[in-house]
């Protein structure tokens, strides 16, 4: 028969073991309303996706710097102006719309979509400038043939 031994070992807390300390931090949150309706973004959190943080500081930056840079300029038709003002909002909220697609899509068929879009861009400027380069050809031996 074989002996056993018995092992003491240390006693443990029995403070039950929260996954989450209390710090007290310096951190304040200040918030405000837009009058033209556009306040909270929809009620987007931030952490739902980069994206509208990095809108609401690129937002923050155009009022701080309300200067003759970020208006468009005056030559520019009225629909234009009007478009321009949420122009970037429109840019960035897309990219948002891809960027959580892709993530709640399996990793090969991201990388599949960023390959796809990677290389459509190359092909089809090959693509178009083979065509021009034969319509090219194309008119100077008709010039060349016009001259004999």
């Amino acid at each position: 028969m074989m002996a056993t031994k018995l092992i003491a070992l240390p006693k443990v807390s029995q403070r039950p073991i929260s996954p989450c300390r209390r710090r007290s931090t310096g951190v304040t949150a200040c918030a405000s309303r837009e009058a033209n309706g556009r306040d909270n973004y929809g009620g987007r959190l931030v952490d739902e996706n980069m994206i509208s943080l990095r809108l609401r500081i690129r937002e923050m930056k155009m009022l701080e710097m309300n200067n003759e840079a970020n208006r468009p300029p005056s030559e520019w038709m009225e629909w234009e102006k009007q478009y321009y003002v949420h122009y970037i909002e429109d840019v960035y909220e897309g990219i948002g719309l891809l960027q959580n697609y892709l993530m709640n899509t399996r990793p090969c068929l991201a990388l599949g979509f960023l390959a796809l879009f990677m290389l459509s861009v190359p092909i089809s400027s090959g693509f178009v400038l083979f065509h021009v380069l034969e319509t090219t050809k194309q008119i100077l031996s008709w010039l060349y043939l016009m001259t004999l």
